[in-house]
């Protein structure tokens, strides 16, 4: 029989744990993020978060009602974190652009979880806030509906993607990040021109580049072909009819 959450208000009855702090839903929340930064996913559970917690791992249930309902819980904290203090310039574009990164980098605070997370759309306050938010500034910048629910579609799925690839590196081994940051130099640096004539020619080039993340200029050719898409409609709406 699956598990009952209970109501906000009944949470409420300041119930500690060994260690006399209050359980909580925060609590919770911050003790599975450093479960995962230990322990990668394998080591996120119930019995786990209740012995970090020092309470019986059923009380994990009276807040979430199970494990995926945490994850959840996580994707939509992460996107807190990213949109706290955000606040808009006027300026689509750079509103845009800095929202980005900020999901960009708060996700990459917590790589574990970030790899957990990011390809699960949780439905939850703070994810919907986001979504709102960047549906606003597109359709306030002028761009019809069609089109801005397209280019937040490719904004979001593009900055978690590249989350979710970024911060699946951070989470590996440092022996086997290391040794992936050492194969640009080690290797394609030292490729023949007579057989690789391109990667030759461009290998300190990609050696200075290809350990830094893409998300940055990808989020700017994004924007860059939004402008344009922008320009043009505006053109195409002002321009006389023909006849």
């Amino acid at each position: 029989m699956a598990k009952t959450v209970v109501r906000d208000e009944q949470r409420k009855r300041r119930r500690q744990t060994k260690s006399g702090e209050v359980l909580s839903h925060g609590l919770i929340i911050e003790t599975a993020l450093r479960l995962l930064r230990e322990h990668g996913a394998q080591g996120l559970s119930a019995r786990r978060l209740g012995l970090a917690l020092g309470a019986d791992a059923s009380s994990v249930y009276r807040y979430f009602s199970g494990m995926d309902d945490l994850t959840l819980a996580l994707a939509d904290e992460l996107m807190g974190r990213a949109v706290a203090g955000w606040e808009t310039v006027g300026d689509w574009q750079a509103d845009l652009r800095d929202l980005g990164l900020r999901i960009h980098a708060a996700y990459l605070a917590h790589p574990q979880a970030a790899v957990l997370t990011a390809s699960r759309v949780s439905g939850r306050p703070q994810e919907i806030a986001a979504d709102e938010a960047v549906l606003g500034l597109l359709r306030g910048a002028g761009f019809a509906d069609a089109a801005a629910v397209r280019i937040y579609h490719v904004f979001i799925d593009q900055t978690l993607a590249f989350a979710a690839l970024d911060a699946a590196s951070l989470a590996l081994p440092e022996a086997a990040r290391r040794a992936d940051q050492e194969i640009w130099q080690a290797t394609y640096a030292r490729l023949p021109e007579l057989t690789h004539p391109h990667i030759a020619a461009t290998a300190q080039l990609l050696t200075e580049r290809m350990n830094l993340s893409a998300y940055p200029p990808a989020l700017d050719m994004m924007l860059a072909s939004a402008a344009a898409e922008l320009a043009a409609y505006r053109l195409a709406a002002t321009a006389p009819a023909a006849g």
